[in-house]
């Protein structure tokens, strides 16, 4: 498989598995071959087959919605890789993690640092990855919103999470979600800036575009 990113310092493959368009991405190390894993999806066949030609060192999961982990079990025990996930969200994995994902820490393999960002508001225990100028966003961020949100409070909180935690990484970076096309932060900075300038109903949750809400 071609990788979708590649440059001296990190090797980035994309992976989509499934019947909801999810993406999984294996990070790899070009030094040393070491990788990290993002995300479980279902029908992960051809993700673990990517995976194998490396030495996966972590197995990361950005929240705990069964779309992302339905291909958990299966991943795991071909790959073997220690588990790591938001502790608010490590309840619905069919099996304990190895640790949990906390805000500013780094998962290491080889050379690459991928630091954990806590944004909680998808789930509790939501978290986006960061390494460099690529950030990992789950279903915190899309192209065009944020990710869905189940009520008032919810949407208060993803929108706090964006605005307090990943736009302050500079609008420099790409990003890859966990569904979809890649975006880039300078774009959904300058998007929620707009919808930041209208009002918008107490009760607004849901699906959330920047620009047409």
């Amino acid at each position: 498989m071609a990788p979708h990113y590649q440059d001296n310092s990190i090797t980035i493959h994309k992976v989509k598995c499934g019947p909801y368009d999810n993406n999984a991405y294996l990070l790899v190390c070009p030094q040393t071959n070491e990788s990290i894993l993002i995300d479980t999806p279902e029908d992960p066949g051809s993700l673990i087959a990517v995976a194998r030609g490396t030495d996966v060192k972590s197995i990361l999961i950005t929240h705990n919605h069964s779309d992302h982990i339905r291909g958990f079990s299966e991943v795991t025990s071909a790959l073997g890789a220690s588990v790591g996930i938001g502790e608010p969200d490590a309840h619905a994995l069919p099996t304990p993690p190895d640790f949990f994902l906390k805000d500013g820490e780094e998962v290491k393999a080889g050379t690459i640092s991928l630091k954990a960002i806590s944004t909680p508001g998808h789930t509790p225990g939501s978290t986006c990855l960061v390494v460099g100028d690529r950030l990992f966003t789950g279903d915190t961020l899309f192209p065009g919103g944020p990710g869905k949100t189940r009520d008032p409070e919810n949407l208060r909180q993803i929108i706090q999470s964006i605005t307090s935690k990943l736009f302050v990484l500079g609008d420099g970076l790409k990003f890859y979600p966990g569904h979809g096309d890649d975006g880039d932060l300078k774009s959904s900075v300058e998007e929620h800036a707009q919808f930041a300038s209208k009002d918008h109903p107490d009760d607004l949750y849901g699906d959330v575009l920047w620009l047409s809400t």
